[in-house]
């Protein structure tokens, strides 16, 4: 062969090389990457078929991911023995391999030949590593014209490194996929039980509260007593039973809102009003301020409800004898309200994770303080539909905290 004649098949196969890497980088789909492997091996080897083992640290055997030339799916149900195969000792040894009488070979594994029917004459093997660790190992069989070649070992050991980092990151790129599937199925499982929970204790509460309410009004002395501590008690699981109603309505997106023109002033007015009587019974100082002008949202009337969670949540938290402030302001172009107590605080790598679902800062055995954790999360979730945010802002425990509300601003 002439230096030219050379020196063109050497760039042939260079470029050849180069669209291999751009095929294997094209998707992260698993099944994919492996055909164009299979297919890269065969049109560059010029060899019969082409197989790719991957190794599995559980039984510490090597499985066939695919091959050409054999039935796949009766491949992958036969393991490769690390000890007693060819494709074991390149693994083992993660050094490339020629054998171009296999028959003859004692490392042949002749289970794989008797159940596929591919009898294979000739093999070359390269180890697939990333980094110093060995994932598996790609063979060529059967050379069309002659022995494998140490040129041939180059070009598949090329190969088997694009090939293993593709692998790598299509199956990392699996497994994610089928987490967060799992996630999806476990959030499903959360709703379902949200809507069956909160939708079958309605009818036995409903009667409790009834009869709870009747024997408030009617009983007295020490029975009246035991009635009210029952009908509170009712109430408090109603609340609890709206909230699961409610964040289930904004986790699956079943929420629509009403939208209208409303005073922010109204809005926060009758939240405070609900929460004075409980204020005042433990001596809470409860200061609601707000400017004279009308200030307007656009709005469902259920907002109202965020900031009866957030004045609910300052009192469940403020020791006895403090003080709660609720302050209303605008900008031109939005409008902010913030509650402000002081309380027991916030830790700073909390003021995030307090408006997760279901997470409280206590822990769920030695808490003192009531509750599901879903009432922030369902008030983040009420702001967000109204095209605003909340946060909270805290100088840490015992220092009492902030949260704050923006909302967008309306002109009627």
């Amino acid at each position: 062969m002439s230096k030219d004649a050379g020196d063109t098949r050497i760039v042939e196969k260079l470029n050849r090389l180069v669209d291999i890497s751009l095929t294997l980088n094209s998707t992260l789909e698993l099944d994919i990457v492996l055909e164009n492997i299979l297919n890269a091996g065969i049109e560059c080897l010029k060899c019969e078929a082409t197989s790719i083992l991957l190794y599995n640290e559980e039984d510490e055997q090597l499985y066939f991911a695919a091959a050409s030339g054999a039935e796949s799916d009766e491949l992958e149900t036969i393991p490769v023995p690390l000890k007693g195969s060819i494709a074991g000792t390149i693994f083992t040894e993660n050094h490339p391999l020629i054998v171009n009488n296999v028959p003859t070979d004692p490392r042949h594994y002749q289970i794989v030949e008797d159940r596929t029917g591919f009898h294979v004459r000739s093999l070359l093997g390269v180890p697939m590593s990333i980094g110093d660790r060995a994932v598996g190992v790609i063979e060529a069989l059967n050379k069309h014209d002659g022995d494998f070649s140490d040129d041939d070992t180059q070009t598949l050991s090329i190969v088997a490194s694009q090939a293993a980092v593709a692998i790598n990151n299509a199956r990392i790129v699996d497994e994610l996929q089928k987490a967060n599937e799992e996630l999806r199925q476990a959030d499903r499982l959360k709703a379902d039980f949200m809507a069956v929970a909160s939708h079958e204790l309605r009818t036995p509460l409903g009667i409790i509260l009834g009869y709870a309410t009747f024997l408030k009004e009617e009983a007295e002395g020490e029975l009246s007593e035991l009635a009210k501590t029952v009908h509170g008690a009712a109430m408090r699981l109603r609340a609890l039973l709206e909230d699961m109603t409610n964040m289930n309505l904004l986790y699956t997106g079943a929420t629509e809102l009403r939208l209208q023109p409303l005073r922010i002033q109204s809005i926060v007015s009758v939240a405070f009003d609900e929460i004075s009587q409980m204020a005042e019974a433990r001596d809470y100082q409860l200061d609601l301020i707000q400017p004279a002008q009308d200030i307007w949202v656009h709005a469902d009337d259920r907002l109202q409800g965020v900031f009866a969670n957030l004045l609910n949540n300052a009192v469940r938290f403020t020791v006895p004898d403090g003080e709660i402030i609720v302050r209303v302001s605008a900008s031109e172009d939005d409008v902010f309200v913030e509650v402000k107590d002081r309380g027991i605080g916030i830790p700073p790598g909390e003021l995030e994770r307090i408006f997760e679902h279901f997470y409280q800062v206590e822990h769920h055995m030695t808490r003192r303080y009531e509750g599901l954790g879903l009432g922030l999360a369902i008030a983040r979730g009420m702001v967000e539909l109204h095209q605003g945010r909340i946060w909270a802002e805290s100088d840490g425990p015992g220092k009492g905290s902030t949260f704050k509300v923006q909302l967008p601003r309306y002109y009627p």
